[in-house]
C-alpha cells in the first residue's frame, strides 16, 4: 500500500488520520403477545415489531477542521432498537449516531478484521467509500438492523395463535479511515522561513503564528481572502518543505496531501536569500518535489511570489531569477505589506474561469 498512509500525524493535536470502527445499533425483538380483554378472552396475537438500530452517519461540518474529536473515539456505536410490545405497538427506533468530518474527509473501507483494529499497523486500504466535500453532505457508515417481527404477523388459516415471533437483526460492523485533504483553492508552497505564515496573514483574515524561526507552522492552516467584487477564496499554508519531502523527510507528505485539491498553487520564494539560500535553487527544487510527490501537481497552474523585497539583496537576486524563469513573478514584502492588493488581485485573476 502507499506508505504515505501508514503514518499519522498528532503533534499539536492536529488530527488529520485517523481509524474509525462503526458499529450499527440491533434492531428490537419482536413481541409475542395475545389480545386479552373482558369479553375478548381469545382475541388473536397482537405482538407489535421490535424498532430499527441506529444508524452511524458522518455529515460534513464547515466548522471543523481537523479529526481531533475521533482519534480519542474510535469507537462509535448506535443505539439499540427498542422490543415490540403487545397492543401492536412498535417500539421505538435508535436516533442516528452522527458525527461531524470537516470538508475534505476522504473515507476508505478498511477490509481488517475487527480483532485486529487496535494492532493494524500497515493498513490495506479498501475503495475510497465517500468523499465528503459539501456542507451537510452525510454518509452512512453503518446500517442499524430491521427491528423483529412480532408474533401478529405469523398468523395463519392453520396457525391462529402463533407463539412465533423475531429477534431483532444485528446492525452493520465496519472499520474506516479517515484521511482529511484541506480544501482549498489556493496553495502556498515554500521552504521554511520563506514568510507563507506571513503571506497567509496578509492577504487574509487568518492569524497564523509567526516567528523568525523554521517550522513555526506545524499544521494547515486556512485563510479567507476578501477579493473586489465580492469574490472570495480559501488560501492554504502548509508547513515548509525539505529536499527529500517526497519520501517524508521533515514533515514531508504528512502535509503535501493538503494541497491536493487547490487549483493553483503559489510558491513562495524568500527572494532575499536572508538564510543563505538561492531562490533559484529554491524554486527548482519545490517544482521537483511536487513532481516526486505527485506528477499532477507539477502540472497545476502555478505563480511565484518573491517575498522579502524589503530586504536590499532581493532586487538582485530578483533581476537574476527573472533572466532563467519566465514566469509569472509577484514582488511583495509580506512583512511591509507591500504589493499585497496586486498579489491578491493576481490571484482571483487566476481563480476566474476564462
Amino acid at each position: 500500500m502507499d506508505k504515505r498512509r501508514r503514518r499519522g500525524y498528532a503533534g499539536g493535536m492536529f488530527i488529520d488520520r485517523v481509524r474509525v470502527w462503526a458499529k450499527a445499533g440491533k434492531g428490537g425483538d419482536g413481541c409475542s403477545s395475545f389480545r386479552r380483554e373482558k369479553y375478548v378472552p381469545k382475541g388473536g396475537p397482537d405482538g407489535g415489531d421490535g424498532g430499527k438500530g441506529g444508524d452511524v452517519v458522518i455529515e460534513v461540518d464547515m466548522q471543523l477542521n481537523n479529526l481531533q474529536h475521533l482519534k480519542f473515539q474510535p469507537h462509535q456505536y448506535a443505539g439499540k432498537g427498542a422490543n415490540g410490545q403487545g397492543s401492536m405497538k412498535t417500539g421505538k427506533s435508535a436516533p442516528t449516531l452522527l458525527i461531524k468530518v470537516p470538508p475534505g474527509t476522504l473515507v476508505y473501507w478498511l477490509p481488517t478484521a475487527p480483532e485486529n483494529f487496535e494492532r493494524a499497523v500497515d493498513l490495506e486500504l479498501g475503495e475510497v467509500a465517500a468523499d465528503m466535500v459539501e456542507p451537510g453532505q452525510r454518509f452512512t457508515l453503518a446500517a442499524g438492523g430491521r427491528g423483529g417481527r412480532g408474533n401478529l404477523h405469523f398468523k395463519s388459516s392453520v396457525n391462529q395463535a402463533p407463539r412465533r415471533r423475531e429477534l431483532g437483526f444485528a446492525g452493520e460492523q465496519k472499520q474506516y479511515y479517515f484521511e482529511l485533504k484541506s480544501i482549498a483553492e489556493v496553495g502556498l508552497v515554500g521552504f521554511p522561513n520563506a514568510g507563507k505564515s506571513s503571506l497567509l496573514a496578509a492577504i487574509s483574515h487568518a492569524h497564523p503564528k509567526i516567528a523568525p524561526y523554521p517550522f513555526t507552522t506545524l499544521n494547515p492552516i486556512i485563510g479567507l481572502v476578501e477579493g473586489e467584487n465580492f469574490r472570495r477564496f480559501t488560501v492554504a499554508d502548509i508547513p515548509g518543505l525539505l529536499e527529500g519531502a517526497h519520501e517524508g523527510v521533515g514533515l514531508g507528505f504528512d502535509f503535501l496531501r493538503h494541497i491536493e485539491r487547490c487549483k493553483l498553487l503559489v510558491f513562495v520564494l524568500d527572494m532575499a536569500g536572508t538564510e543563505g539560500r538561492d531562490p533559484v535553487e529554491d524554486y527548482r527544487k519545490l517544482r521537483a518535489e511536487l513532481k516526486l510527490y505527485d506528477e499532477t501537481l507539477a502540472e497545476r497552474p502555478f505563480i511565484i511570489v518573491a517575498n522579502k523585497m524589503d530586504v536590499p539583496e532581493a532586487a538582485g537576486h530578483l533581476k537574476i531569477f527573472k533572466k532563467k524563469f519566465r514566469q509569472k513573478i509577484v514582488p511583495v514584502s509580506a512583512r511591509q505589506r507591500e504589493e499585497i492588493e496586486t498579489l491578491k488581485l493576481t490571484l482571483a485573476e487566476r481563480l476566474t474561469p476564462s
